[in-house]
């Protein structure tokens, strides 16, 4: 077995701080009583309403089925709503969808911050946002 290069090492630590933040902000949001799943999608659908399903898939990390059925969910909940134009079904939040985001992406934004500002200056913030999205850039235009 090959040693692993430095884009590897890189690789494996993003991946591994992006688990273990996805764990801690699951367990975080829990007094929200929703997963970081549900607040992506709250989230998206807040920025873009009313949006259709599809729509929504493309921009979050859940699969077709399990955003369908993640909608059930938040629809059960009375957080979002669904309205059925001819073929189209738009989503967007309810009332109660909206109070419950703002008061947990207050809190969330918070919670993700001092990740970043417990073990980095702001002008090493600044350095690594630049690089994550040149990186990111380069992925996108990789999978076009």
């Amino acid at each position: 077995m090959k040693r692993n290069t430095l884009g590897s090492l890189i690789w494996l630590r993003m991946m591994r701080f992006t688990h273990e933040s996805n764990n801690l902000s699951n367990e975080f949001l829990k007094q929200f009583d929703l997963t970081t799943a549900q607040f992506d999608v709250l989230m998206q659908i807040s920025l873009s309403e009313p949006i259709t399903q599809s729509e929504l898939a493309k921009k979050v990390t859940v699969t077709q089925g399990g955003i369908s059925r993640m909608l059930s969910r938040l629809e059960q909940d009375q957080l979002i709503m669904r309205e059925q134009d001819w073929k189209t079904k738009f989503i967007s939040l309810t009332e109660k969808g909206n109070v419950l985001l703002n008061n947990a992406f207050d809190a969330q934004l918070a919670f993700q911050t001092s990740f970043f500002d417990e073990s980095l200056t702001k002008e090493e913030q600044k350095t690594l946002y630049k690089l994550i999205s040149r990186i990111q850039k380069n992925s996108e235009q990789r999978s076009k």
